[in-house]
């Protein structure tokens, strides 16, 4: 066994020798020269002013919500709409409440509270691409989240003290179906999607769907470039509403090589199950948020309650507070929730240079989305902020891959 072993270490040996000689660090820094100074700049501006815009937005929730509170304004609305503060209410001489003591319809209050919930959210990402897309997205923020905020004052009226549970497992449910058919009846509602033609691009990413075990037999595009030119593709959906697509700016603005590079990312997070893992992962994380806003907001309505109005969980006038609470309980795990899309962006990384063999083409895409994304932050940034990794991490990791495979070549 020695004399085997032995024996098999010259030819590794030789074989280390014979490697042609490849510096990562200086392919690395090649590939982050090539932005000038000026393109830097404006990269890390616009990327920075994203740290702030994520401050603000929750500076703003809690504006909003002091203002509805500290006014009054809740309460008022609540009795405007001949709403209740929940189960057991005792109706005034001047509305009338149809409520039963162990239930109440949470509809008209819901459809108000919505409104309440859009005016403290406009700074996040869901509602700016309302402002920037059509009445659509409206409309759908209208039904499913009223749908939403039926189901979770419901939980509250009913399960008590283990709304916090409930209300995880109602949030859960509806982010499951969304997954599922959002590909299917919700994308193509704001972009067009067309199979993507007969040819050398779309044979390649299907060969290399199969070879690695994606159920797909076809590719998608769709017509991004009326919103951004950023490069994009996904496998998106659950079961059998799975879909390979990629945005026409991918198509125009990269070339064959690059396109394969960014497909075999893309097939990576079907591969190595990463729809399903950040499911769980961020049920759990929605557990623990619920858990502290029902904290929190025990303790403040002990506080303030009388002053605000406010009767308890079950009376929507506390949505505004509701709201900022989880504003804030979003706002603290960014970095949490940032390391676990990243942890998976970087394997999906890993998986595509080793499906697509095409280190030079992935690290030069990694360069092209250095428009909107800063190329090179510090550890502690990319670690806060980041939920994919940066270009100069990117770039590095395809060098290191090219360097261990030159012998391939």
């Amino acid at each position: 066994m020695l004399s085997f072993i032995t024996g098999q270490a010259a030819p590794l040996a030789d074989t280390a020798r014979a490697r042609p000689a490849f510096n990562v660090e200086a392919a690395t820094q090649h590939y982050l020269d090539t932005l000038t100074p000026a393109q830097k700049a404006r990269s890390d501006a616009y990327f920075e002013g994203g740290y702030w815009l994520q401050l603000w937005s929750v500076v703003y929730a809690l504006g909003v919500a002091g203002v509805f509170l500290g006014l009054g304004l809740s309460r008022r609305l609540r009795e405007l709409a001949g709403g209740c503060p929940g189960p057991g209410c005792a109706p005034g001489p001047t509305r009338r409440c149809i409520c039963s003591p162990r239930s109440c319809s949470a509809c008209p209050d819901g459809v108000r509270g919505l409104r309440a919930g859009a005016l403290l959210r406009p700074l996040e990402p869901d509602l700016r691409a309302w402002l920037g897309e059509t009445l659509t997205s409206l409309a759908l923020t209208l039904v499913f989240g009223s749908l939403l905020l039926v189901a979770l004052y419901a939980a509250i009226r009913r399960t008590g003290a283990s709304w916090w549970l409930w209300g995880t497992a109602i949030v859960s449910v509806f982010l499951v179906i969304s997954v599922a058919v959002g590909p299917v009846f919700i994308s193509p509602l704001f972009n067009k999607y067309t199979a993507v033609p007969a040819g050398p691009v779309r044979d390649g990413i299907l060969s290399m769907a199969r070879a690695n075990g994606v159920p797909a037999d076809n590719v998608y595009y769709f017509d991004a470039s009326k919103q951004s030119k950023r490069i994009s593709a996904n496998v998106s959906g659950l079961g059998s509403t799975i879909r390979v697509s990629l945005n026409d700016n991918l198509l125009h603005r990269c070339t064959p090589a690059e396109i394969q590079a960014v497909m075999g990312h893309e097939l990576g997070h079907y591969v190595l199950n990463h729809i399903p893992k950040m499911l769980v992962f961020f049920v759990v994380l929605l557990a623990v948020a619920f858990r502290l806003v029902d904290w929190a907001f025990g303790w403040l309505v002990a506080r303030y309650g009388p002053r605000w109005g406010i009767a308890g969980l079950a009376d929507v006038g506390s949505l505004p507070l509701l709201v900022a609470l989880f504003s804030v309980a979003g706002f603290l795990a960014t970095p949490l929730t940032n390391t676990i899309v990243r942890t998976s962006e970087q394997e999906a990384d890993m998986f595509g240079l080793n499906a697509a063999r095409q280190p030079d083409a992935f690290a030069a895409v990694a360069m092209k989305l250095s428009e909107y994304r800063k190329i090179a932050p510090t550890p502690l940034e990319e670690m806060i902020f980041f939920d994919h990794p940066s270009g100069r991490t990117r770039v590095q990791s395809a060098m290191r891959w090219k360097a261990e495979h030159l012998a391939d070549r």
